[in-house]
């Protein structure tokens, strides 16, 4: 195999083991690869990977062995459910962490999807859900866990942060991880957390909004706060931000149970207003934070985090099908959205050689799946960023 530009790809996947036994047609990293730069150029599923393969032999055969051709698609499926996910998974992360260096202060979101095609009523078996961590700056995924059968994203947040390096960062998490176990994770991994508060913290979310209402009543004359707001509009309508914070010690001890939530600094309200059609909706949140009194940081950390809905759940949804996916067998289901996730990485963060994002093809990420396909010298740019 020449160096380019699979060369990286392999350093992290060659060492996945083989879950099958001594009499095998196909080289594992050969079906790995193959797959990869498939789901990148297009193909959903083993049957489009086999036919991309198909297509692509020659030039694929100038980077792979290929002693014994393209593999089938049950090939594909068969060995993509043996392999283990959380081996698969750590070889994605190890790539990810080459890739790129994450920013100082880099904002990133953990957030669940479910993959609504995995189930399997004929087994009994639930459409799983994946966790995954987004760098917002960056475009890319940092890594996902499967949340375990009968259990939820409690379980597999804390197993994620504990792959991710976080130091320096600001960690933010829905209201479903806001636990003091996962806060102290985020702080002895010297990170910041800003965790939202919902009803499921019934006393913590009773504190904050009593304590909010009150200064609100008062327009928040005379009291310690940080203010910030943000106003955008477009298509039609009109957003607007508002962030109050504070650090002062006495609104601090005013919240129940203060001093389990490891080095708390900062409580927050968000209001947003939308306006549509001159029809307003408000929405009130409230959120506890590591983060000093910093309104301004804060309101871009929680517009920050929802760009995980936009800059990958949506992708996955629209550019790549995923809830439209009818893979279920065994582990093929989560080793499956590993592929995505490195398309998604190669295809909105890759590089040229001269270090700037790679742009040459317009559209969206459908779009640049279609070009890879069909242009092999952009799907080299793609891959460039490996």
């Amino acid at each position: 195999m020449t160096e380019e530009p699979i060369s990286s790809i392999e350093a992290h996947f060659s060492s996945v083991t083989d879950p099958r036994g001594p009499n095998i047609e196909h080289q594992l990293f050969d079906i790995i690869a193959i797959a990869i730069l498939g789901t990148i150029c297009g193909a959903d599923g083993w049957v489009e990977i086999e036919q991309f393969g198909y297509q692509k032999q020659n030039w694929l055969s100038q980077y792979l062995w290929l002693g014994n051709g393209i593999p089938s698609h049950d090939t594909f499926g068969r060995v993509f459910a043996q392999i283990d996910p959380e081996e698969f998974q750590a070889s994605f992360m190890k790539w990810v962490q080459a890739l790129q260096q994450i920013t100082q202060g880099q904002v990133i979101s953990i957030d669940g999807k479910q993959m609504r095609g995995s189930h399997d009523r004929s087994q009994g078996k639930r459409a799983i859900y994946m966790v995954s961590a987004w760098a917002e700056q960056n475009h890319l995924v940092l890594g996902q866990r499967q949340v375990a059968e009968k259990s939820n994203e409690i379980t597999a947040i804390p197993e994620l942060l504990r792959l991710l390096e976080i130091k320096g960062c600001i960690v933010t998490v829905d209201a479903i991880g806001t636990q003091t176990k996962i806060a102290r994770q985020i702080i002895h991994a010297e990170g910041d957390y800003l965790l939202a508060v919902k009803h499921n913290q019934g006393k913590l979310y009773r504190d904050l909004e009593i304590l909010f209402s009150y200064d609100q009543q008062q327009d928040f004359e005379d009291t310690p706060y940080d203010y910030a707001k943000e106003v955008k509009k477009g298509h039609g309508r009109i957003d607007v931000r508002e962030c109050w914070t504070t650090s002062d010690p006495e609104y601090l001890e005013s919240v129940g149970q203060a001093q389990k939530w490891a080095n708390l600094q900062s409580i927050v309200m968000m209001v947003r207003k939308r306006i549509i059609a001159g029809e307003e909706t408000v929405k009130t949140r409230f959120y506890i934070s590591s983060l000093d009194a910093d309104a301004k940081l804060i309101l871009r950390a929680t517009r920050q985090h929802w760009s995980i809905e936009n800059g990958l759940h949506w992708v996955l949804d629209i550019a790549f099908n995923e809830d439209r996916s009818r893979v279920r067998k065994d582990h093929a289901p989560a080793n499956l959205a590993v592929l995505r996730h490195m398309a998604v990485n190669l295809l909105t963060s890759s590089r040229c050689s001269c270090g700037k994002q790679e742009t040459s093809a317009k559209g969206g990420i459908k779009a640049k799946r279609l070009q890879a396909g069909w242009n092999e010298d952009y799907l080299l740019k793609v891959l460039s960023g490996a």
